[in-house]
């Protein structure tokens, strides 16, 4: 009963998805996949990419400085989201998008061909470095120009578009999972090390410039510069950081449990299979696939159902549902470490990711004003990516090296989760901070 009642929706929802809107959907969340991609590739070969840049005598402070190079990227995330906000604010979401796209590309070239540390020496890791600051700068604009761009199309299923954007990042995974998966299967580890890891950045080159062509051809929803008030959009960075900053620490706040599950229960989880579970990486690579399927399918899905049912109330019982959860699953997972046991977690993570993911991009939407929307939405999104998702991977091996204990990444989730339950009751209880 419950299948057919979720195929029914499922069709109904693709019959109503008209064929520019089709377009409209990829061209915003193009972007974004292949940002996620990216991140996806760079965390799944973590253990690869220490090797080869970062050699140490302890392997894991050849990790450590793998994901201490990932994580300090982020931290030019939210400057790359307030002039690139800034920009789509002023010009339109669609020059914003097309900017960000082709920085993304350049940065994502250097990671495909950049020699590695015995080649070059200390050229390797500060070239990698540069790097993932670049596609982290360019891709700190991409959330907040794509969601806007969605989010202020003529429809009142402003919670179904926006969850586009999550549902390419779970189409994300699943390439990128299906990558590592082939490449750790078909490939020894001698090949994986000499070239076999660079392939799925060479993999992403290949879809940038169909989303820059696509783009191209999108219609915008900032009004011309001729149509607006001469002091509109002319200084959005300066009128957030005056009059929105209870906003901004709102929407990161909101973002924490979901961005850290997602660097968590994704990105790390490979890592997390072979070092702590002594599990072959191909078992990791397949587990994300689950995860990653549920995403990309579900949460639009779930998006259409915050429409008619509430946007808060769906992101409540999912952050309620992982802090009661993640212990347990971990404390499954490291009594009977096996395939099958990861899959059966990855299943639920990503069924509680889709459900909190529908409505997020409309919740964050909503808490600023089309005039800075692109600003605001593109920082505070990018300050809850940079506190707890960027430095996650880094922070969780850290705390396992300190403690010993391998169930110590939970109690993370488990704070994070706190503070989202405790952000999305101030949301749901002031309604006057919503302007959607």
């Amino acid at each position: 009963m419950a299948s057919s009642v979720t195929e029914e929706s499922g069709q109904r929802i693709a019959n109503e998805i008209d064929k520019p809107l089709k377009r409209l959907i990829f061209a915003t969340s193009i972007g974004n996949a292949l940002e996620w991609f990216d991140f996806a590739a760079y965390g799944f070969f973590a253990v690869t990419i220490s090797k080869l840049f970062f050699p140490a005598h302890d392997e894991t402070v050849s990790l450590l400085l793998t994901f201490g190079t990932f994580g300090l990227s982020y931290v030019f995330r939210p400057l790359g989201a307030l002039l690139l906000g800034r920009y789509a604010d002023r010009r339109g979401r669609k020059a914003a998008l097309l900017a960000s796209l082709g920085l993304t590309m350049i940065g994502t070239l250097v990671c495909a061909i950049i020699p590695t540390y015995a080649s070059i020496g200390l050229a390797a890791p500060i070239g990698l470095m540069i790097a993932r600051i670049l596609i982290s700068f360019s891709t700190g604009g991409e959330f907040g120009s794509g969601t806007a761009l969605m989010i202020e199309q003529k429809s009142k299923r402003k919670a179904f578009l926006g969850s586009w954007q999550f549902s390419s990042q779970g189409m994300s995974t699943v390439l990128a999972s299906f990558a590592g998966l082939a490449l750790s299967t078909q490939l020894s580890p001698s090949q994986i090390e000499a070239w076999g890891w660079r392939a799925p950045f060479i993999f992403g080159l290949l879809v940038g410039p169909v989303g820059l062509y696509i783009r191209k051809h999108i219609d915008d929803t900032l009004p011309s510069a001729q149509s607006r008030d001469a002091s509109e959009n002319s200084a959005p960075i300066r009128q957030l950081l005056a009059g929105y900053k209870g906003r901004i620490l709102l929407a990161a706040g909101i973002m924490a449990v979901s961005t850290a599950a997602s660097y968590l229960m994704i990105l790390y989880m490979p890592t997390y299979a072979v070092k702590q579970l002594h599990l072959p990486a191909s078992t990791g690579f397949a587990a994300t696939v689950v995860t990653g399927t549920i995403l990309m399918v579900v949460t639009p899905l779930m998006g259409h159902f915050a429409d008619q049912y509430g946007r808060g109330r769906m992101m409540v019982v999912s952050a309620m549902a992982t802090l009661l959860t993640i212990y347990p699953c971990f404390k499954w997972l490291m009594s009977a470490p096996s395939m099958a046991v990861l899959m059966s977690i990855m299943f639920l993570a990503g069924l509680l990711k889709a459900i909190y993911f529908g409505p997020l991009a409309t919740v964050l939407s909503s808490l600023f004003p089309t005039s800075i929307r692109s600003t605001g939405l593109g920082f505070s999104y990018n300050i809850g990516v940079m506190v707890f998702g960027g430095f996650t991977p880094w922070l969780v091996t850290a705390m396992i090296g300190w403690t010993g204990d391998p169930l110590s990444p939970s109690f993370y989730l488990m704070g994070c989760a706190v503070l989202s339950l405790a952000c999305i009751g101030i949301y749901n209880k002031n309604k006057t901070v919503k302007y959607l």
